[in-house]
């Protein structure tokens, strides 16, 4: 099957191009200028450049195909570079599903993010109308909700890796946020998901008629709380770390001064959705992907601290 790749240059994009190749699939990819070096197996894949306004390369990218999916998303705006929420997370996902129509490609796979619903952030909000504009189509659409997603970033940024960086390395104590007034009872969890099992729940469902119209939530094996996603990085990298309960609240307050500043490590929307949790049940993971996740742990996490297994 051939299938175009909206967004493959990026973490998660770079792992469907090998799940696709693994599985004998040949990927159309649309590349901005400058970004060919970032792409995996160029010379297995057909490469478009372009980017998503140009409709003349999502013609080209989408030609002979016979499916698409969507995997752009971003978790910071630049609105004088024009990448926002609105454009790349909403107005995108209509464009690509009216080329898809007009080449009649019936197929798409849409990557959005779990807990996403309409009037949240605007990260949230995007992401949810940009589900509702795919359901509503005419297509035959499947919609995957991973929690927090991990995994060797392999010249990317991902989860575990910036946390090390902005939280574990440095020599102060690492922050673990809360809600509410108590650290035990507002513990944030989440269920941290293998990059490589996305991407192969992208690849199992693409030819199962069984998953169209359907939104799966994609998380591992296991609820964790943010101290111990702290803990085991710590421990990965072979760090004795200092875990300070801090609350989301107080957190917000730097961010809501700071977070016009490129480098603040988050803005008050992360916040705002870091608070709500980000919990799946692993059933859905394991439907498409036919085995047991791969746990957040340390013998998962050795490409944070390479040469050490």
């Amino acid at each position: 099957m051939r299938v175009a790749v909206i967004g493959a240059t990026g973490f998660v994009g770079g792992y469907l191009i090998d799940a696709l190749l693994a599985a004998g699939h040949q990927p159309s990819v649309l590349v901005r200028s400058g970004s060919e070096s970032k792409l995996r197996h160029p010379e297995l894949c057909r490469l478009v450049q372009g980017d998503v306004g140009s409709a003349g390369a999502i013609t080209s990218v989408m030609e002979g195909c016979d499916a698409v999916i969507f995997n752009i998303g971003i978790l910071r705006e630049n609105s004088r570079k024009g990448i926002t929420f609105e454009e790349l997370q909403y107005r995108s996902v209509v464009r690509i599903l009216d080329a898809a129509k007009a080449s009649r490609i019936s197929r798409f796979l849409l990557m959005s993010a779990n807990g996403v619903y309409r009037g949240g952030t605007d990260y949230q909000d995007t992401k949810a109308r940009a589900e509702e504009a795919a359901l509503a189509s005419s297509l035959d659409v499947t919609i995957f909700r991973p929690s927090v997603i991990f995994g060797d970033p392999r010249g990317t940024m991902e989860f575990a890796t910036q946390l090390c960086r902005d939280m574990i390395k440095p020599p102060i104590p690492a922050i673990a946020f809360y809600t509410g007034w108590s650290p035990d009872e507002g513990s944030i969890r989440m269920s941290p998901v293998h990059v490589e099992d996305v991407a192969d729940a992208f690849v199992g469902a693409l030819e199962d008629p069984a998953t169209y119209g359907r939104t799966y939530a994609l998380g591992g094996p296991a609820v964790v709380t943010w101290a111990d996603i702290l803990r085991v990085i710590a421990k990965a990298v072979h760090r004795k770390k200092v875990i300070l309960p801090v609350p989301v609240a107080i957190m917000k307050i730097g961010a809501t001064l700071f977070d016009w500043l490129p480098f603040f490590p988050v803005t008050v929307d992360q916040l705002t959705m870091l608070a709500e949790s980000n919990r799946a049940d692993p059933a859905d993971l394991e439907s498409l992907i036919g085995r047991l996740p791969r746990e957040f742990s340390v013998a998962n996490l050795g490409y944070l601290s390479p040469g050490t297994g």
